[in-house]
Formats: structure tokens, C-alpha cells, sequence
């Protein structure tokens, strides 16, 4: 049904979810993915809290299976059927996106997991070191799929739709950031938990709050009430069943935690000024931020549905209300791992920081004697993006004793330094990378909206970008129209590159396809417009140059990688190790 004989084999592959019905067997299958991933690779586990984390998300495959069979039934007959399928959706065939869904889907239901410990820990009334250390690795998987999903609907948004940004705050693209957020601020406070043995109830609510943001994102994307790319269903019916199963987790979740909660000891006690207080700040602004992206989505839904009334909230409004949220967080991030377990001294952590404080002011004070004072916003932008990266490395250089040992001893601590301390790190780096490229892109982009004749040039990104004309090309399953384009650098260097206008065959489906070359500057970005009916073989043709840009999605990539390296600290891949058993006396 959502495929064709003349598609590529991968998009025949990614047809299976590009589509409502298949996008939610994919749920039931990762549900039940998770849920055996834990009862193969858990055997230290308590067998009661086992029992009790499989019952919770064998509860949740059940609830999306009904789903399927009441609303969604991907296997229902088509008749007539199509001789060669009816086709996926042209903006679907794309690579990027093919992949993107499987991943975005794997962080949702990953999330599941980090609720399902957490109802099993509401019914035993114990939440621990260890239960902290059981939770951790799921909720890392979880937030590492869905970072990287995020970023590949980031960059597929940015070369396929042809618009030349790398986020639009659309609210499907918000209903995916929300339980990043949430989940964020879920993966720093289980480490208290772990460590120290606080934040135990506001762990719990964060885990709660993440799974269901999970199913909010499901409900928006499913329901009907927006409109979007991403968005497959029209159907209210199939709204009305997952809100109802928002309904029930989520607010059964709630309920039991509200007679559970006080049941749990309160554990540890910090001062303010000490890691755990960093942690706190850190998910105080996570959670603001995710409220203040959770009202701009809904509030128009919510308005519409009440009186009819048709608003939009778009980037104004997010930028005014987020930006400043994450500014100080990010500020604070790289003084946390300084700070010492339940009372820590601020200007010590600061001292061992001097380092990052010099690079980040000195690449700000470069960027305004380079730019001018109307690049102020940008050149501190900047500088908190060398602030996070050289923060990160001087929290390596003092874990090791770099240039305060010998080099052997530095060697000796950097080879047996926990991996979960080595991913946090270059986690927190990737995140200074990706603070970067948004910073650059978003003060220096150049735009040009232009209609060139054959032959024609114009100067963007100190570079000449001559129109050569357009040819018709007919592709596997559709038709286009190639835009040809040489570039001439100052160096006298020239090139060509390629944008396209395509029209899908099944179904028909007009497409943009942009060109794209990547300089250490950032990219030359090009996308054929419109033809112009003029017979001239004019065509109105978008140029931009985006500066840094690969860099957003580095960061992203290198996030990604820090999870990875977090993951595969012993103490996640083996958990808490068994009691070993007494020895009997020998026999006389």
C-alpha cells in the first residue's frame, strides 16, 4: 500500500513505517523489543522488580496493540489492489529519513523503560543506588536514539525541504524535543540518586513526565490535529484512543505517585553550592524550558479547540522564551563536575576553569574586532561555545593531573578514568560544537531570493554563482528538472553543482532538491525555485550561505558518541553483581 514496484529497495523497506499504520507496528515491535532486551540481559535483577518492570511494558504493548486492532490494522486488504502499489510519500524517499523515524521511535519507547522502573520502584517503595543504576542505562539508550533521531529530521529538514534552516520550532518538531528535555534532565538526576541517594521522588516524576511527553508526542503526530510531513493521520477516532492511553499511564502513573511518593526516604542532604545543587539547577532549567516549549505548542491547539480561533506561535516567541533558559544552563555546565559531592567550593571549581574563561572571552573579543559591535550577541554566543568545549577538556586535563603529574601517571589515570565520565565529557563538548554552528548560522546567514536567466550571476558567500540553465533528467520514479550552476571562488578555482525541481510519478508530489557545498566556512547552499512561463528558461533560484551549519549536526553526532562511550561503562553493561554465594565447609 505505501510502496512500489519502482521504488529503491531501501525506501520498499522504510515504506513498512513510512505510513501511519507501520509507524505504529513499529511502536508494538520496539515495546516488545525493550521488554526482551530486559529479561535476556537483566539477570541481576530482583526477580519481584523484573516482574514488575515486564508487567508495566507488557501492559503498554498491550494498550498499543489494541490500538492497531481497533484503529490501525496494518494488515487490511486493499480492493482492488494496486498492481505496483500505491507509492510513499515522495519527501519520505530520502535516507536521512528513512532511518530517521526507527530512531525517533527507539527514544519514545526507550523512554518506557525508564517508566516502567519507575512504577515497579512505586509499587516496592524502594528507590536506591542500584535501582538508579538499573534505570540509567536505559534512559542513556534512550536519550541517544532520540538525539540522534532529532538530528536527522534536523538535517533532512535542511537539505531536502529547501528553505535553508535547520529548525522551524514546527510543533512536531517540538512534540520530539519535549521528552529530549525531560529526558535530559531524567539522565543528570539519576546520577544523584545513584550517587548520594536524593532527588529519589523527583526521579520517579521525571520518569513519569518523560514517558508521557513520549505519548503526547505520539497523540500530536497521530491525531489528526496538526498538519505537517510527519504528521500520517486524519482520523479522530485513532486521537481519541491514544489520548485515552495518555490518559491512562500517564494519569495512573500520577495517581499511584501520589500515594506512593511520601513512602520514599528523602535521602541525602546537600548544600546548595555542591554538585548535586548544580544537578538541581541544571533540571529546574531543563524543566522550565520544556514547559515554556510545552505551552507554545499546545496553546493554539488548545485555543482553537475552544473557540475556533486560528493563532500561530512560531520562533519569535521561542526565542524569547527558551534562548534565555538555556543561556545559563549552559553557563553552569561546565562548573558542575567541579564541584564536589554535598558541599562543593565555587571558586575553586571556577579557578580550574580559568582556562576555558580565557579562550571564551578571547574568541568573543576576535569575533567583535573581526564583525563590529553588531555582532555582540553572536561573539558571546560564541564564546559560551569555547566555554563548554575547553570547559570540557579542562574537566579531562584535572581528572588526569595533565601538566601536574608526570606524563605516565596522566596516562595511567586518562586509560582507568571511568568511561561514563569519559562520555559525559565529550557529551558536554558536543554540545559547545553544536552551540557553535547555531550561533554562526543564526547571525551570519545570507539569504537571497533572486530570479536569474541562463547565464546570469550573483555574488553571495564570497563566491560568484552563474546560472548555466535547466535540463530535464527522468529519475526511477519521477521526473525533474536540473538546474546547473558553476562556481567561481576568488582563488580563480571553478566547480559545478546541481539543484532540481522533481515531480514524483507515485503519487504525484512536487519536490526540492538542493545543492549543497560544504566549505570549512560553512556551506554554499542552492535550491532551484519556480520556472518562469516566459519560455526564457528563467527560474527564481534561493542562495544562501549558512555558516558553520555542519557543525549543529557535528555536535549532535558527538552527543551521540558520548552516550555511547557512557553506555558501555561496566557498571551499566553488568549492573549491580550477585551475591556471591557462601562457601560450604568441606566435608570431614
Amino acid at each position: 500500500r505505501h510502496s512500489h514496484s519502482a521504488k529503491p529497495l531501501l525506501y520498499k523497506i522504510s515504506g513498512v513505517w513510512g505510513n501511519h499504520e507501520g509507524s505504529m507496528m513499529l511502536w508494538v515491535m520496539l515495546v516488545a523489543f525493550f521488554g526482551a532486551l530486559v529479561a535476556l540481559f537483566s539477570p541481576n535483577l530482583p526477580p519481584a522488580l523484573r516482574a514488575r518492570v515486564l508487567s508495566v511494558q507488557a501492559s503498554i504493548g498491550v494498550a498499543f496493540l489494541l490500538f492497531i486492532i481497533a484503529t490501525s490494522n496494518p494488515f487490511l486488504r486493499l480492493a482492488p489492489a494496486p498492481a505496483d502499489g500505491q507509492g510513499l510519500n515522495p519527501l519520505l524517499q530520502d535516507p536521512a529519513l528513512a532511518i530517521h523515524p526507527p530512531f525517533l521511535y527507539g527514544g519514545y519507547v526507550g523512554f518506557s523503560m525508564a517508566f516502567s522502573f519507575a512504577i515497579a520502584a512505586l509499587i516496592e517503595g524502594r528507590v536506591d543506588a542500584a535501582w538508579a543504576r538499573w534505570v540509567r542505562p536505559w534512559t542513556l539508550a534512550a536519550w541517544m536514539l532520540l538525539t540522534i533521531g532529532i538530528a536527522l529530521g534536523s538535517w533532512w529538514a535542511y537539505y531536502e525541504l529547501g528553505w535553508g534552516g535547520w529548525w522551524f520550532w514546527d510543533p512536531v518538531e517540538n512534540a520530539s524535543l519535549l521528552p529530549w528535555l525531560s529526558g535530559t534532565a531524567l539522565l543528570h538526576s539519576a546520577i544523584v540518586v545513584e550517587k548520594r541517594g536524593a532527588l529519589r521522588v523527583w526521579t520517579i516524576l521525571l520518569a513519569i513526565l518523560t514517558f508521557g511527553l513520549s505519548l503526547m508526542g505520539t497523540f500530536l503526530v497521530r491525531s489528526g490535529v496538526l498538519t505537517s510531513v510527519h504528521a500520517f493521520a486524519v482520523d479522530p477516532a485513532r486521537g481519541v484512543f491514544i489520548l485515552l492511553i495518555l490518559c491512562v499511564f500517564v494519569g495512573g502513573a500520577l495517581t499511584l505517585y501520589a500515594w506512593r511518593a511520601p513512602v520514599l526516604k528523602s535521602g541525602g542532604i546537600f548544600a546548595p553550592i555542591s554538585r548535586e545543587g548544580a544537578i538541581v539547577f541544571n533540571n529546574l532549567l531543563l524543566v522550565t524550558a520544556c514547559a515554556t516549549v510545552f505551552v507554545g505548542t499546545l496553546y493554539p491547539l488548545v485555543l482553537e479547540a475552544v473557540n475556533g480561533e486560528k493563532i500561530s506561535v512560531g520562533a519569535p516567541f521561542f526565542n524569547a522564551t527558551f534562548v534565555p533558559l538555556f543561556i545559563p544552563l549552559l553557563l553552569a555546565l561546565p562548573i558542575g563536575p567541579f564541584l564536589a559531592w554535598k558541599r562543593g567550593d565555587l571558586m575553586a571549581a571556577l579557578q580550574r576553569l580559568f582556562v576555558a574563561f580565557g579562550a571564551a572571552l578571547a574568541i568573543a573579543v576576535v569575533v567583535l574586532v573581526q564583525r563590529g559591535q553588531a555582532s555582540l550577541l553572536a561573539a558571546l554566543a560564541i564564546g559560551l561555545s569555547m566555554w563548554l568545549i575547553v570547559g570540557a577538556l579542562s574537566e579531562l586535563a584535572f581528572r588526569i593531573k595533565l601538566f601536574r603529574a608526570p606524563i605516565t601517571e596522566s596516562l595511567r589515570r586518562a586509560v582507568n578514568l571511568p568511561r561514563s565520565s569519559w562520555g559525559m565529557m565529550i557529551a558536554h563538548a558536543g554540545m559547545g560544537v553544536m552551540v557553535l554552528g547555531i550561533a554562526a548560522i543564526s547571525a551570519w546567514k545570507v539569504e537571497n531570493i533572486i530570479v536569474m536567466k541562463p547565464g546570469g550571476s550573483h555574488e553571495i558567500g564570497g563566491v560568484s554563482v552563474v546560472f548555466n540553465g535547466a535540463t530535464a533528467r527522468p529519475g526511477p520514479n519521477y521526473d525533474e528538472d536540473v538546474g546547473h550552476f558553476t562556481i567561481r571562488e576568488k582563488s580563480g578555482k571553478t566547480f559545478q553543482m546541481e539543484a532540481s525541481k522533481r515531480v514524483y510519478l507515485k503519487p504525484p508530489m512536487p519536490t526540492t532538491e538542493t545543492g549543497i557545498h560544504p566549505y570549512w566556512t560553512g556551506d554554499l547552499y542552492l535550491a532551484l525555485g519556480d520556472r518562469h512561463k516566459d519560455g526564457s528558461g528563467t527560474y527564481t533560484v534561493r542562495l544562501y550561505f549558512n555558516p558553520l551549519a555542519p557543525l549543529i549536526w557535528l555536535g549532535a553526532l558527538i552527543m551521540f558518541i558520548g552516550g555511547g562511550v557512557s553506555l558501555t561503562d561496566r557498571r551499566y553493561r553488568f549492573g549491580v553483581p550477585k551475591k556471591a554465594r557462601a562457601k560450604q565447609p568441606a566435608a570431614a
